[in-house]
């Protein structure tokens, strides 16, 4: 895959995050590079302060730094700047971090030499991953801990992530053919300073919720069938008055994904419930707000991705370096906790479905969908389960950006909390994905006990697809394999080509 810095698209992104491809840099990007590191290379040598070439940082850029210590500059910042702790970062979101952080350099602004960059691609192309501790950043300037790891394991001093555990960077660099990383002026600095790593950890979360919210659709649109529902909700009309576009595509899969189900035609007439619950009336109002909050931090992490966002830059044309503040990564902060709301209501509502079903006043359906309650319990408990997880989902959305912390003696006092914004939204998928395999099987639960009619063409695919290792519950067994296995297929995108295969249905992620 060739990188074209400044722009790179979501598909390419996605191919990055999910495997291991040969990365290489276009040729029309080396000679910016070359022209802003003249520029650095000059600072060098010359007397006046530079912040970041022959300054401290942060609160100690008044500390001036000789031309005999430049190098031992850059490589003090990195061993002091690596401090993150926890468990390492997963290698899909390391790769894409070594990406972002290639694309970026490569756009001209940041004064590396042309090395820099083609160390990088050579470390992800061998398939290697630096050990980047998941906790430490706060997101300004730039994500300085995790990066400062990354950037320690190309010079050789770190380590890298194999089969799970930390192994010397240098044995791994060696057993690749690639020499370690030696740095230049400010070369240290533009490593570390940057929003990569919060933009990789929210692009991964984008990636890993897109089969987690088709699953939602689809599950959604059965339980509609399980409880006997209206699909005029679904009316094109109704959404095309209010206009909100999520809203108005999630009505559309609905529509599609409930056309000709016997179970909805056998109910058409004579149904004495004049309105749905909300939690199959207004799934595209709620589940369409989420879809539009999504696509809006998908605009917004893929502008990131193709950015500029280390400190000082460099214009070469003009051969002045400026300082500014790209490294602050609010727009991720803010995107990530868009995501984290949309994540969580898709959960939320999704818990309201399961109680409905397991209702038999509202659902019609068996109490807790057993045919001998009592004797059996049925999905009572497995309905706690998902009411703890959608509690624990409220917790989490929380939003991270309004908690900032003052930093390096309050010279970084405004920092964005971006990076665990992003990173607290792996568990809050976890919750959501368990909460719809719970409400798959009891929806399939439902549909069991309205034979022999039958859904939808698309829906009985997805209960089939259950049922192939699923058996219905006739009498209460254990219950949490069940769980676990439908999760499963919610988490890997198994239910997605039911609603991917259907004609003429909106993209769900809209980057442009």
């Amino acid at each position: 895959m060739e990188i074209h810095p400044g722009h790179l698209t979501l598909e390419q992104l996605q191919a990055i995050h999910n495997t291991v491809d040969t990365l290489t840099l276009a040729d029309a990007a080396r000679e910016g590079m070359r022209a802003s590191a003249r520029v650095v290379q000059a600072a060098a040598d010359g007397d006046a302060p530079v912040y970041g070439v022959n300054t401290g940082f942060g609160k100690l850029a008044n500390q001036r730094i000789s031309k005999a210590q430049l190098a031992t500059l850059q490589l003090n910042l990195i061993r002091s700047h690596s401090v993150g702790v926890g468990e390492p970062l997963s290698p899909r979101v390391v790769r894409l971090m070594l990406a972002l952080k290639a694309a970026s350099l490569a756009r001209g602004y940041s004064g590396v030499r042309e090395v820099v960059v083609d160390t990088i691609l050579a470390v992800a192309n061998a398939g290697l991953v630096p050990w980047v501790p998941s906790r430490g950043s706060v997101g300004a300037s730039g994500d300085l801990a995790p990066l400062a790891h990354m950037t320690l394991a190309l010079l050789g001093e770190g380590s890298m992530l194999q089969d799970g555990r930390a192994v010397p960077a240098r044995a791994a660099l060696e057993q690749a053919g690639i020499a370690p990383l030696v740095l230049g002026a400010k070369e240290g600095l533009a490593l570390i300073n940057g929003t990569q790593t919060s933009a990789a950890l929210a692009l991964h979360a984008l990636f890993q919720f897109e089969p987690v919210l088709e699953s939602a659709l689809v599950i959604g649109a059965l339980t509609v069938d399980a409880a006997r529902g209206s699909d005029g909700p679904f009316d094109p009309r109704i959404h095309a008055l209010r206009g909100q576009p999520g809203q108005i595509d999630v009505a559309q899969y609905y529509r599609s994904l409930l056309a000709g189900s016997e179970i909805r035609n056998s109910h058409r007439d004579g149904d004495d419930r004049v309105q749905d619950p909300y939690c199959l009336r207004c799934q595209p109002q709620v589940v369409g707000a989420c879809l539009d909050q999504l696509r809006h931090a998908t605009k917004v992490l893929m502008r990131e991705a193709n950015a500029v966002t280390d400190n000082p830059l460099v214009f070469a044309q003009d051969g002045v370096m400026v300082s500014g503040g790209n490294f602050h990564a609010e727009p991720v902060a803010l995107a990530a906790d868009g995501m984290a709301l949309a994540i969580a209501e898709v959960g939320a509502i999704a818990e309201r479905r399961i109680a409905m079903l397991i209702d038999a006043s509202v659902s019609r359906l068996p109490p807790f969908l057993t045919a001998d309650a009592g004797l059996n319990s049925g999905f009572m408990i497995a309905h706690v389960t998902a009411a703890a997880l959608a509690s624990e989902n409220k917790s989490l959305a929380h939003p991270a950006s309004v908690d900032s912390l003052p930093t390096s003696a309050n010279q970084e006092d405004h920092v964005s909390m971006a990076t665990f914004a992003a990173r607290r939204l792996q568990a809050m998928i976890d919750n959501t994905a368990h909460i719809l395999g719970i409400e798959l099987l009891a929806c399939a639960q439902g549909i069991d006990f309205l034979r022999p009619l039958r859904s939808s063409p698309a829906l009985e695919q997805a209960h089939a697809l259950l049922r192939r290792t699923v058996p219905a519950m006739q009498e209460d067994r254990y219950l949490a394999p069940d769980i676990a296995h439908a999760a499963e297929l919610v988490r890997d995108g198994a239910l997605s080509p039911i609603l991917r295969s259907m004609a003429d249905l909106p993209a769900l992620w809209i980057p442009d």
